[in-house]
């Protein structure tokens, strides 16, 4: 089987946004074992300048909603962007996993060569589908929800290589 841009776009992320929801219920198992708030997690950073753990998740979401939508030529749910717990990540990863899950493969086979307009405040910026995924979409992607890795490994959550390559 060779790989198409449905392979190298849906099944990564339904993986990795898998891994995540389940980072977040050992987030939550170890804040209860601790007997603090499981919200805590939230709003944790590793630098003062850097995003919050809850907009690490929303933006690794999005990007995995907002590649697919693009690709497959539909429009993206929309997402409000006030999950206050644990939970309504959660629930927000699901939704998102609906979404991209939702769209046949058939609407996105022939994205790789598909003008792909990115929205930025200077404008928009165009790029071809595959270069969108593989060298826009996919790296962003891995950089927030890696991040949201190590600011769980950091507050103490019982996290290992086999829980982020999902393994375990």
């Amino acid at each position: 089987m060779s790989i198409t841009m449905y392979s190298a776009s849906v099944p990564v992320f339904v993986r990795k946004l898998g891994s995540l929801s389940h980072w977040l219920d050992k987030a939550e198992a170890h804040a209860l074992a601790k007997k603090f708030d499981p919200s805590v997690y939230l709003a944790s950073r590793l630098a003062p300048d850097m995003l919050a753990f809850s907009k690490q998740v929303q933006i690794a979401c999005d990007g995995a909603k907002f590649c697919v939508a693009r690709l497959a030529g539909v429009e993206a749910p929309k997402h409000e962007d006030n999950e206050a717990t644990l939970a309504q990540l959660k629930e927000r990863i699901a939704k998102t996993l609906a979404f991209i899950q939702s769209v046949p493969e058939s609407q996105i086979a022939s994205s790789a060569d598909k003008d792909i307009s990115v929205p930025r405040r200077d404008g928009p910026v165009i790029m071809k589908g595959e270069f969108y995924l593989n060298h826009y979409v996919l790296p962003n992607f891995y950089f927030h929800v890696t991040t949201a890795y190590a600011l769980l490994r950091h507050n103490g959550v019982e996290l290992g290589k086999s829980d982020f390559l999902a393994l375990s």
